[in-house]
Order: structure tokens, then C-alpha cells, then sequence
């Protein structure tokens, strides 16, 4: 079995890592596009155009699915993806847990890129998942960028600044963009006041793989014998997984997986 996951950048480990934990005996095909990240200020044409381009490089491997692991892509490029894919290659989109967020009780606030936060997409989401529930819409500028290149001053500073934002009676923070499950930890320290209940974050990365997994009727499985196989794809060349990627627990676990091939 193969999955293949593209995404702008390294925004795509978390619903890797999720894969990996559901079926450590599945090959991963992981393409990405640092030439061109990132997609979020692009136009939705110029994203469509990007998307699908890395999808292509995805397929060439021959995958049983692809997961867009990328919001914006999958806001502005799935119907295209999915016209050109399937049904040869089933297309899971990412969409933000809304849902489960509001199902908590309590209100719930949205991290996400400022090209998403406000936008009829997202407006579209509050309206048909929050259930009723208080939302705040939280933009957070350089944080996705910052996540990328791994650099831990300009991570710290776009999470103080969108905490600031962040109303200090949530309970629910919707991570809307699938770099910032690679922050989690750091994400809850900046939200969590003291002497209140915890805050939940609520990421897609592992509804995303398991709803993947039912797509091509496979079920989470013990570690197979056989190693898995990761293929790295960069703006289409086979590469290695960027040095940025091993600064974080999912990009390590992949690497030693890969380095084990």
C-alpha cells in the first residue's frame, strides 16, 4: 500500500506521521513545493496551478490516495485535483476541525493564514459547523512561513501575537493550517491562561489519514516486517526530507523510517 501527501512545504508531517501510526507498513510518497511557497498570498488560480503540478509528481509514483495536507490547497485546488486524479487516484481534502471544536461547549477560536481567516471559505465553515458556538477568527501572519524554515524566534513571535488575539475564555483553538500541528505544545502554552480549564487544540492531521485509510478500504494495522519506503519529492526532484523538517518529532520519525530503508 502507498500513500502519497502533498503540501506547500513540510506542512504535510503531521498527517504523514498519522499514517504512519496507522499502518507502519505503508509506503509514503511525500511532494511538496519549497519553489513556491508560500501558496497562501498566491492567487487561486496560481495555487490551482502549483497544486496540481505536485499532485502530478505524487501520481507518477502511482499511489493508491492522495492527501492534499494543505488547507489552502485544498480550499482553492481540490476540485481540480480531484477532475484530474480520480477515480483512478482517490483525493482526501483537509478542512479544519470546526466541528469537534464546537461540540466541546465553551468558545472556540481559528489559527489560521491571513488569506484564509475572514475568507467565504472559512465564513462558510464557522456558518455550517460552530453549531452556534462563539468564534473568533485569528490571523496569523509569518507563522506558517516561520514553521517551515524552522526558525524559533520568528515562531515564537507570530504565536505571542496571535495569543493576543486569542479571547481568554476559549476552550477550543482550531488549528487551521496544517503547519501549526507541528507547534502544538508551544501553541498550548501561549493560550492556556492560568487557573482556568485546559484549552483543546484541535488539528485534522489524524482524521485525515484514518478517512484516507477508509477511502481505499484499508484498516489501521500492527508494524509489518517489510520496511516502509518514503519518497521525497521537492517541487518534483527526488530528494531527502529538509533539514527544517528534522526539527520537529513527526519530521524525525519519518527520517528514521527512511534512513532505516
Amino acid at each position: 500500500m502507498k500513500i502519497a501527501l502533498m503540501d506547500s512545504g513540510i506542512g504535510l508531517l503531521p498527517t504523514a506521521a498519522a499514517v504512519r501510526r496507522l499502518r507502519p507498513d505503508a509506503d509514503l510518497v511525500l511532494s511538496s513545493d519549497p519553489d513556491g511557497m508560500p501558496w497562501g498570498p498566491r492567487t487561486p488560480a496560481d495555487v490551482t496551478e502549483r497544486a496540481l503540478a505536485v499532485a502530478r509528481a505524487a501520481a507518477a509514483h502511482r499511489p493508491d490516495a492522495l492527501i492534499v495536507a494543505c488547507n489552502t490547497a485544498s480550499v482553492h485546488a481540490l476540485p481540480a485535483l480531484r477532475a484530474e486524479l480520480e477515480p483512478g487516484i482517490p483525493v482526501i481534502g483537509t478542512v479544519p476541525a470546526i466541528k469537534p471544536a464546537a461540540a466541546g461547549g465553551g468558545s472556540v477560536a481559528i489559527w489560521a493564514t491571513p488569506a484564509t481567516t475572514g475568507s467565504p471559505y472559512q465564513r462558510g465553515l464557522i456558518r455550517d459547523f460552530a453549531d452556534g458556538a462563539a468564534v473568533t477568527e485569528v490571523p496569523c501572519p509569518g507563522l506558517a512561513d516561520a514553521t517551515q524554515h524552522a526558525d524559533e524566534e520568528a515562531i515564537d513571535r507570530a504565536i505571542a501575537a496571535a495569543a493576543a488575539l486569542t479571547p481568554r475564555d476559549v476552550r477550543a483553538v482550531v488549528l487551521g493550517c496544517t503547519h501549526y500541528e507541528l507547534l502544538v505544545e508551544r501553541i498550548r502554552a501561549a493560550v492556556q491562561p492560568h487557573g482556568l480549564p485546559p484549552v483543546v487544540l484541535h488539528g485534522s492531521a489524524e482524521a485525515v489519514a484514518a478517512q484516507a485509510l477508509r477511502r481505499i478500504g484499508a484498516q489501521p494495522a500492527p508494524a509489518a516486517a517489510p520496511t516502509p519506503g518514503i519518497t521525497v519529492l521537492l517541487s518534483g526532484r527526488e530528494s531527502a526530507l529538509p533539514a527544517a523538517a528534522l526539527a520537529y518529532p513527526e519530521g524525525r520519525l519519518l527520517d528514521t523510517v527512511d534512513a532505516a530503508r
